[in-house]
């Protein structure tokens, strides 16, 4: 038996069939591989190209900053209450429930529509390989791989998305060192100096309006990191893991993405033309490829290429985890239909998953329908999604600490406390709401923007709001009064040998 002491149980009784088997190297794999993926080795290029390589620095440094603050408020509310609605029932417990349902039910879609969308891409980079096969049997494939992993057991995923993070990790390692040792001329002829950075506009190009471009692309390249507020309810002794993961994998990712920015940043100058290239078709010629060629690195298309098909195969795999463990606490809520409450003997929300899955499956059928359009209108539905569940969570922090302050209880109390509040919440929020208000900047700067392009852009905001206000038309549900705010802590659940936690 676990000689940890037990939390209190909540009114969830059916949280006792999950199993807390995930341990801190899951927990920090999970958050690094949600953050780190194509956004890092094909668009980054592209960011350099628009901003210069200190426009391009500089917004990341901010979005991360931000992710940073973002981090520490999630980290707090899971250590105290880590449960697998995560930021959806932290909403409903201390903002409002419609919040939490609108909350809970955005989360659900934004993932759902990103598994339709990696079902996409891993078309796409087989193609590479195998141009002649039919595009829908690697996505069949590729949906059998991560469904399997999430019905098999959290822990089965957990391993899954331990190993498919590492490569990840491992290929940035390797970039970072092998563009050191060309920076220093160590490898493949003189020290390439400071050029990069002063040629042309550089360091800044375009100046303060690019610098925001970038500030909204880096924004949804750092999605994913608040994967580990859904996985706390699953993990081993949350207080220690869900702490220790937060605090070490803000740095690893912010390092990751500033450093092969810098490294890129002096190897290639922003005017290459390749730089420009940000899909995924485009592997063969993505910054990482360039400059593992240049060091001579044989086949450095191919690594590359293997090394995005398992960032699809991660964010995928998370995705399908985060999605379902969501829908299944919206059931248990009484959000959601109540079939989906289900687990089996593994403590897997089976129904969840398949009904995840299928609609994940149905969103990419519309590929084949049409111009593809309704696929495009889901996709931009689910690009705002992040943003509105972070800046959720940043709102929801601050409200649960008025409710801790309301109730005359002291934060001394907290297994993990966030640093800078109540300024950290409060900043994070102002720039999530940024990013949201600026996504069709360019159209107004430009004057081109239509009715059309403007809905497109921002289709995402009216539904959550529809979430929002439809169940509080609804059900008539009201804010939650900070002083009868819910504080209980968290479920018992079992962990993976059967011990309660």
């Amino acid at each position: 038996m676990s000689k940890e002491p037990a939390p209190a149980v909540s009114s969830k009784a059916e949280d006792q069939g999950l199993r807390r088997s995930l341990e801190t190297r899951h927990m920090t794999m999970i958050a690094m591989g949600g953050a780190i993926g194509t956004g890092l080795f094909v668009a980054s290029g592209n960011s350099i190209a628009t901003a210069g390589p200190g426009g391009a620095l500089v917004a990341y440094v901010a979005i991360g900053l931000m992710v940073y603050l973002l981090m520490q408020s999630l980290g707090e509310m899971s250590a105290w209450r880590p449960t697998s609605g995560s930021f959806g029932d932290h909403a409903a417990n201390y903002v409002s429930p419609s919040f939490g349902f609108a909350i809970g039910w955005n989360y659900w879609f934004n993932w759902a529509i990103t598994l339709a969308a990696e079902l996409v891409a891993a078309a796409l980079v087989m193609r590479y390989w195998f141009p002649d096969v039919p595009s829908w049997i690697w996505s069949a494939l590729f949906l059998l791989t991560v469904f399997s992993l999430n019905a098999l057991s959290t822990r089965a995923y957990g391993e899954g998305e331990f190993w498919l993070a590492a490569i990840k990790v491992a290929a940035v390692v390797v970039f970072l060192g092998l563009g050191v040792l060309m920076i220093s001329g160590i490898m493949g002829g003189e020290p390439s100096g400071f050029d990069n950075w002063t040629a042309g506009e550089a360091p800044f190009v375009g100046g303060p309006i690019t610098i925001l471009a970038i500030f909204m692309v880096a924004g949804f390249s750092f999605q994913g990191t608040e994967l580990v507020g859904v996985a706390a309810g699953e993990a081993r002794n949350p207080e220690r893991t869900v702490p220790k993961a937060i605090r070490t994998v803000f740095f690893r990712i912010l390092l990751f993405y500033v450093g092969a920015i810098t490294v890129i940043g002096f190897l290639l100058p922003y005017t290459h033309p390749n730089l420009l290239a940000s899909d995924i078709e485009d592997v063969a010629i993505s910054p990482f490829t360039l400059v593992l060629e240049n060091a001579g690195v044989a086949f450095a298309s191919s690594i590359m290429n293997a090394v995005i098909l398992t960032a699809i195969l991660s964010a995928g795999n998370s995705g399908l985890y985060a999605s379902t463990r969501m829908l299944w606490s919206l059931a248990m809520d009484g959000k959601a239909p109540k079939f989906l409450r289900k687990l089996n003997k593994r403590g897997i929300p089976m129904r969840a998953l398949l009904a995840t899955s299928a609609f994940g499956l149905l969103a990419f059928g519309t590929t084949w329908f049409g111009d593809g359009a309704v696929y495009t209108w889901l996709i931009n539905a689910s690009a705002l999604a992040g943003f509105i569940v972070w800046a959720g969570i940043a709102w929801t922090h601050y409200k649960f600490r008025q409710a801790f302050k309301a109730q005359g209880r002291s934060v001394k109390e907290l297994p993990f406390r966030a640093k800078f509040f109540p300024a950290g919440p409060i900043i994070a929020l102002a720039m999530c709401l940024l990013v949201i208000v600026g996504q069709s900047y360019e159209a107004f700067i430009n004057d081109t923007v239509t009715p059309l392009s403007l809905l497109t852009s921002y289709i995402g905001l009216p539904l959550f709001l529809a979430f929002w206000f439809g169940h509080k038309f609804a059900t008539k549900s009201h804010a939650i009064n900070p002083a009868e705010a819910d504080l209980s802590r968290n479920p018992q659940i079992v962990d993976h040998r059967g011990d309660r936690v």
